[in-house]
Formats: structure tokens, C-alpha cells, sequence
């Protein structure tokens, strides 16, 4: 399949990575949801029939394991937490057209289908597995139950994913090592009959898919390892009590796995969205059953995946329409460091509502700090710089002078022709925008905006209408006011409601909202009143008091946890002799780069000098330090650990670190690299 150029005449839908209904937002999580939002709008502006649909993820063991410590029933912790989200999303100006859960009915019976369909085509098998078993609480212990070690890499693994390690997916019975997290006793595996769906019937076709799929190139490649290796069938089945039964099963603690119900739920939110507006408004079936397929999946990158493995086989299997794009959003991290929510180390989306700043600010910040694929690095001090540098000296002084200087000299837009220079500027920046959203540069989509408020600035400054009579000035104030209108529509997607605001200035018909890219150049209203200040810049002051409530809650949360901490992990009886150690080569060595690897969430490849010649090392340590500033580190290196392979990387030594925070072990002074460690 070719994808024609957006806008088509086919409708879209645009999707988030349901958010887990298990805990509060932060900022980190919202990138997700920002983004999707942005690109939704996007397509609208292009004229592009657009739904855009998202709900809670409902179902799985961490909502199982947390609703049982607070001894309530899974069905009740994790409503509560979808309803906060309905709460928060609108906060943001983040606005789903239909928002549902994978616990409610169309969901539920939606998934039954597609389980029927794999059933009836031959595309499911039923095979004895190991599984985890809690002999001391009775119990079977699927996905995050059991924790041990990961069979590719050797870390810490917990359920269905190595997630302190490679990141890879991991089934039922393949956890090294396992313990439960119920009793912390060791378990033992046991074997039970288990369902799955045959994802090697779907090979040949994934490597068409991976092919076609358009989005970030993290999408686009971090799954051919699996998709060209030995790709491995799916377990569809749990044994627990929450979740959707499996459709003709009587056991009733045989449930579907998350990952089957969750991305159908995409499907089932558009088809209540269907349902709510009417077929001839919006039809469900045209966009994931008929014709070609302009699905775009917004997601972040520790789920890629799921969305280009799984999903379109499951899809595939059911006859129905793969996704045109898959983006994957990198994280947010809090100055170079990852946000770490048991040490109070984020910014809640609650917090940045109460602290009385504008959604349209964080959205901004959110979009453009960095390619879509690519992590951003949130700080206080950072924000302040982008809000009052780009916001408000380039989009709102350009803004408020322009409309200020039309209404007192002219009541509104002069009556005057657009110069030659301003049109082409205006309609270079449409065709751009365009470019963007074909291209799903989001980045580029918020900063088209301001870029054209930029030349705004420029242009007024040059042509100096407050030197000018009335009539010499016509002209230039005609092209601000027409410039203004443009900025308006081109940042709508990402500033939607301080746009508004611009749009009622200007006394528009309608919203902004509603408005396409073919609206910047047309003709503003001819009157319209004075205008007020867009954007108030954020005082030295203000950052200094927001950094240091961060700094006492952090510091707080860490004595907390210090007070309360499990005791240490008892020393091990078993002792090494002198020669063993002596077999150690533990060497001084100097970071001299740091890079993350794409499509891992915590793997960092490090180039480090030790003495006689230089190493390539891969560590996990991605999240918890800012990769730019490792560079001339002194660390501690194993030198004669045997080489390993992690996420298709050579690592060639390790790099020692202490705890979970991967507190870097260095030397007291300047020793020398290559100085063994005695």
C-alpha cells in the first residue's frame, strides 16, 4: 500500500497509548497526550477529517496488585483513576472526541470478536506452558506477580518485560530465577494450558508492514529484530479473575491478556464515537474495516512494540485495517534526569495547574523542546527561557503591537492590498506546515507559528509605521494584521486556546479551531478592538521558588524513604579468596562519550578510555544521568568481564554503579586511566 499525501478524502483517527489507570500525571506522561492532541488538530487544519480517541487501560496485574493493598476491588482503583484522567486531559486542552476504558461493554464484547475471528481462521493453538506458582499463597503468579532475572540480559525483570534491562517482552515461564511479589518467597514453575496467538502466521506480512509504516524511525526500527529473527507466538491468556474472560471458556480465572484488549480499545473508542455523532457524521467501519487505512498511533517509545509487532498482526488476523503511522514519543526527563515518582521527583499535572500557569505554555514546551522521537529535558529554568524569549517577546509583543498599532490608528485592518512579500512568506509557512504533518514533525508544526510572529517582528521594525502618515502606513499595518491571523491558525494546533484568544480579537466568525491553513491568507475583519497582552513572562524569582519546593519535596521523600527503607540486602555468606579477586581487572577509566541507544529506555553506549586502548560499554543508565554532561567522568570499570550483547549493541566491560539509582563509583582523586583497582 502507498499512502497518499494528507489531507485524503478518507476519514482519520488519531490515537494515544492508553494511559494506565494506576497512579497520577506528571508532565512526563502528558507528552504523550500533547502530542497526539497537536497532530489531531494538525490534520483538521489540512482539512482532514480527524477523530481523535484515546481511553484507560483498565485491565492487568499492577492494577491487581495495587487495588489488593489497598484492599479494594480492581474495578474500583482503576475507575477512580480513569475518572481523574477525564478530569485532566480537558486541563491540558487536550480534547478527546471520544474518551472510553477497556472495562466497558463495547470494549468488551469488541475484543470477544476479534478473539472469535483468530479462533475461527485457525490463528490460535493451546500449549502447556511453565508458569509462575505462589505454592505458600496458592495462587499463580502471571506477568507482574513475579519478578527474577531476564534470560537475555540478566537484570532484574518483572513480569512480562525486562524493563531495568534489554526491554524486551518476555512470555510466561521465562523469568529466571523467579520470586513472588506476593510473599517474596522463591516460586516454582508449574505448567498450565495456555492460549496463543500464532504470530509466525503473520511474518512475512510484518516485514511488508515495517516496510510501509510511516511515523518516527524509532518505530520504523527498533522492530525488525524480531520481526526478521525468530519471532515468537503471543500468550493471550492469564490466569487471574480481573480482566476480559476468554470468549467459551468456563475457567473463569483464565482472563486475556492487557495487551490483547488494550489496543482494541482504539477501535472501540471510535466506534462509541461513531455511534455518539451518527455514520454520516463519522463512520468507524470506513476507517478500520474499508478502503485505505489513515490511522496514526501516538505513543511512547517503551511500547513500540506492542504497535508494530502485536497490533497489526491482531488486526491482520481479524481482518482489519493497519495503522498508517506509528509515533513514538521519547521521555521527559527533570534536568538530565529521569523523573522518579516514589522520590516525589516529577512535575504532577495537578502541581503546574495549582502553580497557576497556562496549559498552553507546557503544551508549547512539550512539542518543540526536541524532536518528537527524542527525550525532552524539562527544567523550571528552561521553561522560563522558552516561555518569555519565544511566547511572549516573539509571538505576543509582534501580536499585541500589530493589533494595538491597526485599532488606534485604523479601528481594525486598513483598508490596503497585501504586499507580494507578505503573502509569499504566509504561503511558504502553509506549505511548510503541510510538509509537517506529512512528515509527523511536531516539532516543526509548533515552530512554523512563531517563525512567522519572528518575521512579523522583523518586518514592522523595518518598515517603522509610527514614522509613517496614515496612508504610508496602511500597507505595512495591512500585512501585520494579516500575518497575525496566520500565526493564529498555524499555532492553533499547539497554543489552541491562547489562539482563541487572538481569533476573538480579531472579531472572526466561529473558532480558530475550526479554521484550516487556506484561512491565513484570507482577508481579516475590517474593525475590531483593542487587543490585551497575550503572554506574561515568568519572573527569576518565580523559578527560583518552584525549583526550591522541588528541591525540599525531593529531599523530604528521600528521608522518608530512608526512615521506612526494607533493610539492606544481607551480605553473602559465601566469601571469594584473594587469588579470585586478583582475577578481577578493575581498571580507573575516562568517559569520552554518551550516547542513549535508540529504542531502549535505560541502555546509554559509553565510550570510555581505559589506559592501554579505548572501550565501547553499554550501561543502563540512560534515565539517571544527563548523558551530555558524562564526558571527562573518571568511573570504575570491569575490564575483563566477558563481552555480552544488549539491544543489538557490543558492550565490552562494565561500568561499576551502586543502587538503583546507579550512583557512578569513581576515584577520590585524578588516577590516571588504566590504573587497576587494588
Amino acid at each position: 500500500m502507498t499512502h497518499r499525501e494528507l489531507p485524503t478524502e478518507h476519514p482519520a483517527v488519531v490515537t494515544c497509548g492508553l494511559p494506565y489507570a494506576n497512579g497520577d500525571l506528571h508532565i512526563g506522561h502528558l507528552r504523550t497526550y500533547v502530542s497526539g492532541d497537536t497532530y489531531a488538530r494538525a490534520l483538521r487544519n489540512l482539512g482532514q477529517q480527524t477523530a481523535f480517541v484515546s481511553g484507560s487501560d483498565m485491565h492487568g496485574t499492577p492494577i491487581a496488585v495495587n487495588a489488593a493493598k489497598e484492599g479494594v476491588s480492581p474495578e474500583e482503583f482503576a475507575l477512580r483513576h480513569h475518572e481523574k484522567y477525564e478530569e485532566t486531559f480537558p486541563q491540558f486542552n487536550v480534547d478527546f472526541d471520544n474518551y472510553g476504558h477497556t472495562d466497558d461493554e463495547t470494549n468488551t464484547e469488541l475484543t470477544k470478536e476479534f478473539v472469535r475471528e483468530w479462533v475461527d481462521e485457525g490463528h490460535v493453538y493451546e500449549k502447556e506452558i511453565p508458569v509462575a506458582y505462589d505454592a505458600d499463597a496458592d495462587q499463580w503468579l502471571p506477568d507482574r506477580f513475579v519478578e527474577g532475572e531476564c534470560p537475555y540480559c540478566g537484570e532484574h525483570a518483572r513480569g512480562d518485560e525486562c524493563d531495568e534491562g534489554c526491554q524486551r517482552h518476555l512470555e510466561p515461564g521465562e523469568i529466571e530465577d523467579p520470586r513472588s511479589t506476593l510473599t517474596g518467597n522463591p516460586a516454582e514453575y508449574r505448567t498450565r494450558q495456555h492460549k496463543f496467538l500464532r504470530l509466525s502466521d503473520f511474518q512475512e506480512y510484518l516485514k511488508g508492514f515495517i516496510n510501509r509504516l510511516e511515523g518516527t524511525s524509532n518505530a520504523q526500527n527498533q522492530p525488525r529484530e524480531w520481526i526478521e529473527g525468530d519471532l515468537q507466538d503471543l500468550c493471550i491468556t492469564r490466569d487471574m479473575d480481573w480482566g476480559i474472560d476468554y470468549p467459551g471458556e468456563e475457567d473463569e480465572d483464565l482472563v486475556l491478556y492487557v495487551w490483547v484488549d488494550a489496543p482494541i480499545e482504539y477501535v472501540a473508542s471510535t466506534k462509541q464515537y461513531s455511534e455518539r455523532v451518527g455514520e454520516d457524521e463519522y463512520d468507524w467501519e470506513q476507517v478500520w474495516k474499508e478502503g485505505d487505512s489513515e490511522i496514526v498511533h501516538v505513543i511512547g517509545r517503551d511500547i513500540i512494540q506492542h504497535h508494530t509487532v502485536f497490533w497489526p498482526s491482531m488486526l491482520q488476523a481479524a481482518d482489519y485495517n493497519e495503522p498508517r503511522a506509528v509515533c513514538a514519543t521519547g521521555f521527559v526527563n527533570l534536568d538530565g534526569q529521569a523523573f522518579s515518582t516514589s522520590r516525589n521527583r516529577a512535575i504532577w499535572a495537578d502541581e503546574y495547574i495549582e502553580e497557576g500557569f497556562h496549559p498552553d505554555l507546557l503544551r508549547y514546551y512539550l512539542v518543540t523542546a526536541s524532536g518528537l522521537e527524542k527525550d525532552v529535558n524539562f527544567s523550571w529554568d528552561r521553561f522560563q527561557e522558552r516561555v518569555n524569549s519565544e511566547l511572549a517577546d516573539d509571538v505576543g509583543n509582534f501580536v499585541y503591537r500589530a493589533l494595538l498599532f491597526a485599532e488606534r490608528n485604523f479601528g481594525g485592518t486598513p483598508d490596503a492590498e497585501l504586499s507580494d512579500e507578505v503573502e509569499t512568506h504566509i504561503a511558504d509557512a502553509m506549505d511548510d506546515f503541510e510538509d509537517a504533518v506529512n512528515d509527523y514533525d511536531l516539532k516543526a508544526i509548533g515552530e512554523i507559528g512563531v517563525e512567522l510572529a519572528r518575521f512579523g517582528n522583523e518586518y514592522i521594525q523595518r518598515n517603522e509605521p509610527w514614522q509613517l502618515d496614515d496612508e504610508e502606513a496602511a500597507p505595512v499595518i495591512r500585512d501585520c494584521v494579516q500575518l497575525v491571523k496566520a500565526v493564529a491558525v498555524l499555532l492553533a494546533p499547539v497554543t489552541p486556546e491562547k489562539s482563541q484568544q487572538v481569533w476573538a480579537e480579531l472579531e472572526e466568525d466561529g473558532d480558530v479551531v475550526d479554521a484550516t491553513t487556506a484561512d491565513c491568507l484570507q482577508e481579516p475583519p475590517s474593525e475590531f478592538g483593542e487587543p490585551e497582552e497575550l503572554y506574561e513572562k515568568i519572573e527569576d524569582e518565580r523559578v527560583a521558588e518552584l525549583n526550591t519546593k522541588l528541591e525540599e519535596r525531593v529531599a523530604e521523600a528521600e528521608a522518608e524513604a530512608g526512615e521506612t527503607e526494607v533493610e539492606l540486602e544481607p551480605v553473602r555468606d559465601e566469601r571469594i579468596s584473594f587469588d579470585d579477586f586478583q582475577e578481577l581487572d578493575i581498571r580507573v577509566g575516562n568517559v569520552l562519550e554518551a550516547e542513549g541507544i535508540e529504542g531502549a529506555d535505560k541502555l546509554a553506549k559509553l565510550r570510555v578510555d581505559i589506559g592501554v586502548e579505548e572501550r565501547q560499554i553499554v550501561a543502563g543508565i540512560k534515565q539517571l544521568h544527563d548523558l551530555d554532561e558524562l564526558p571527562g567522568t573518571r568511573v570504575v570499570v570491569l575490564a575483563n568481564l566477558e563481552k555480552a550483547e544488549l539491544f543489538g549493541v557490543e558492550s565490552n566491560g562494565m561500568v561499576l554503579a551502586a543502587g538503583e539509582d546507579a550512583d557512578l563509583l569513581t576515584t577520590h582523586g585524578d588516577s590516571e586511566p588504566g590504573t587497576k583497582v587494588r
